[in-house]
């Protein structure tokens, strides 16, 4: 007996069956054994079903489901693990989908690479990173043609595709500040750029020089918004040099329209 299972708690009754349907219960089933083939794998079912107090067919049906998902991978035992009479159970390890599934720390190593960077460099060296971080967006952009709008309708197409949940609505329909209004409702980067900000001007920026027409930006999640949201005039504004920006603590109000309520403007 491993020692692990040595220190796990007494389990009360006997094994249990998991739900038929769906449902909280369900998942937290399928949770506790993809955990447990993460924790033990390469591992087969009835092992799975032991430490967890659940029926081989109940493991199964999961660990089954994720293996047609890619959550978790088929593998052969070894040679050397195979004992008994009759075909030994094939074994589970988590697969690709699995890994990117369970929690990692892709967060804390940005963040320690940055202050680093900071602490050895400067503060201009993060600001540079920030920039060319977005180069590839702005590359892929390059030449855009259109109208504002139609502009802004592609830069959507090209952050949806990273992640960040992005979409448009008009703005200030009507009025002298007709725009529309982008917003970005997931933020793939958001706990690192809560400690810097460098990468929410660099973004601001980026948009800019892909629009070319001002860009303001209105809330963010890195300062604790429920979204990010940028106010992007359609009046064909001419391009204008990057460092031709307002000061960080100018404070202006752009209107704004849809099921977001405008804050006041923040340049972050």
């Amino acid at each position: 007996m491993d020692v692990v299972e040595m220190v796990r708690p007494p389990l009360v009754g006997g094994p249990t069956s998991s739900p038929p349907g769906g449902g909280a219960d369900d998942a937290r089933t399928r949770t506790r054994v993809r955990s447990a083939v993460a924790e033990f794998g390469p591992v087969h079912a009835t092992r799975i079903a032991g430490l967890l107090g659940l029926t081989v067919a109940a493991v199964r049906r999961h660990l089954d489901a994720m293996v047609a998902e890619g959550v978790l991978e088929l593998r052969e035992p070894s040679p050397g693990q195979r004992r008994g009479r009759g075909r030994p159970a094939k074994e589970y390890v988590v697969g690709s989908a699995g890994h990117d599934a369970l929690p990692a720390g892709y967060d804390d190593l940005a963040l320690s690479a940055l202050a680093y960077l900071a602490e050895v460099q400067g503060p201009a060296a993060v600001e540079d990173f920030a920039q060319r971080r977005f180069a590839a967006l702005e590359q892929s952009l390059a030449g855009l043609q259109g109208s504002p709008a139609e502009r802004v309708q592609a830069l959507v197409a090209a952050l949806a595709a990273q992640g960040y949940s992005a979409s448009a609505r008009p703005a200030g329909r009507g009025t002298a500040m007709e725009g529309l209004q982008l917003c970005q409702g997931h933020c793939p980067v958001q706990r690192v750029a809560e400690a810097f900000p460098q990468l929410c001007e660099a973004e601001r920026r980026t948009f800019e020089r892909v629009l070319g027409t001002r860009v303001q930006r209105l809330a963010t999640l890195a300062h604790g918004d429920h979204v990010c949201t940028s106010f992007i005039p359609l009046d064909q504004l001419a391009p204008h040099h990057p460092d031709d920006q307002p000061h960080p603590h100018d404070r202006t109000v752009a209107p704004a329209t849809g099921d977001h309520t405008p804050t006041e403007g923040r340049r972050l």
